[in-house]
């Protein structure tokens, strides 16, 4: 093959490259800083419910013997205390939270299926006023 061709390849392939990389080098790259642990977990909102997360959690984290009771011997009772924060935790805080403390999707979805059910079964008893009425024991 004749040089003239190898040199035409040669030198295309590298103005190519060059125009490539000055291109590139070109764009403006927008800069902001990294958002802090805080803010990405909405900790320093106004009228975030994300402490509401955090208290859930850690009651999650109060009742874990029971969740293991749960799921070794088939014992089929979790305290309302786990179960509310078990539906906190699944319906208003952040996706796949179970999963990052450690649970697979299925026993997160058993989880919440069980309390989500024991809700509905057994509903938090209504408080009704007295309105000064006096009780008189009966």
């Amino acid at each position: 093959m004749p040089p003239f061709p190898k040199l035409f390849i040669f030198l295309l392939v590298l103005v190519s490259s060059y125009f490539a990389i000055t291109t590139e080098a070109g764009r403006a790259i927008p800069e902001h800083e990294p958002a802090s642990l805080a803010a990405r977990l909405k900790v320093e909102e106004n009228g975030s419910d994300s402490s509401h997360c955090w208290e859930s959690m850690f009651q999650l984290q109060a009742c874990t013997g029971e969740v293991i009771m749960f799921f070794l011997n088939g014992e089929t009772y979790l305290g309302p205390g786990c179960c509310q924060a078990i539906r906190t935790i699944e319906h208003e805080c952040w996706p796949n939270l179970l999963s990052s403390l450690g649970y697979t999707t299925e026993e997160g979805d058993i989880l919440e299926g069980y309390c989500d059910a024991a809700e509905t079964l057994h509903p938090p008893p209504e408080v009704v006023p007295n309105n000064g009425v006096p009780d008189i024991g009966g």
